[in-house]
């Protein structure tokens, strides 16, 4: 399943009150809300999977870098709820007419190579608008035709982890999460460049053996609550982003 109730969190140690912290603190009392993401699966074509995940983790970095979602903007109010809680990322699938009733709801589409995916501003936990809390969660299972090639060393990596099994849509939300913790440790002027070119980004399962140095060299790690097809505290995903790299010792 993709509904993904997980909270990211950074490495080494959560700071008190963080809305990545993995055990309940105050974030758990405020209102809880969630960022809906709809990834277009038609039976005849779906994405492959390695294009869906880099097209949702862009997708989030899109809304996040969206001027309606700052400021006095549109969404500036729903953005704010969402991070002032926990940080929760929704997966779900549309194909048909499902996708254009989505399509005409508030939001965002991103289109990578072949992969359609549309993000909304965030909902209450429990107030999802009807077309889209009738989608379907699950199903969102895609493969990759051929091995991904390999990842641009110049180019922000997501690093996913090579020892667990998740789902696409899993996966899609765990790489949204790890493409926000990026962009949250990025100034202003590399957040503007990262965005000005349009967000590039690879999304790949690393190698056993650099696994271990990946999660402890200082770069931003997800750490998943496990509500959903993993164990409590799994490390899932290593943003590693050159401007990141360049900051670490």
């Amino acid at each position: 399943m993709s509904n993904d109730p997980t909270t990211p969190v950074p490495a080494p140690v959560p700071v008190p009150d963080s809305p990545f912290r993995p055990e309940p603190g105050d974030r758990d009392l405020a209102p809880q809300f969630v960022l809906p993401l709809v990834v277009r699966i038609e039976r005849a074509a779906p994405p492959p999977r390695t294009d869906a995940l880099e097209t949702a983790a862009r997708a989030v970095l899109v809304m996040l870098g969206d001027e309606r979602s700052t400021g006095d903007g549109a969404w500036a109010r729903a953005m704010r709820d969402w991070q002032d809680a926990r940080i929760r990322k929704v997966v779900r699938r549309a194909r048909g007419a499902e996708w254009r009733r989505a399509e005409a709801l508030p939001g965002i589409t991103v289109t990578g190579k072949t992969a359609e995916v549309r993000v909304f501003p965030p909902v209450p936990l429990d107030g999802w608008p009807k077309d889209l809390a009738r989608l379907q969660v699950s199903g969102t299972d895609l493969e990759d035709p051929e091995p991904p090639a390999g990842a641009d060393p110049t180019a922000p990596v997501l690093w996913l982890n090579p020892d667990l099994d998740m789902s696409a849509g899993k996966a899609m939300a765990q790489a949204g999460h790890g493409a926000q913790l990026a962009w949250w440790e990025l100034s202003d002027d590399e957040r503007t460049a990262w965005r000005d070119a349009g967000f590039p980004l690879s999304v790949r399962t690393a190698d056993p053996a650099r696994w271990t140095g990946l999660t402890t060299g200082g770069l931003p790690v997800v750490r998943d609550a496990g509500f959903t097809e993993i164990a409590p505290g799994s490390c899932t995903v290593v943003a590693d982003h050159p401007a990141l790299r360049r900051a670490r010792p």
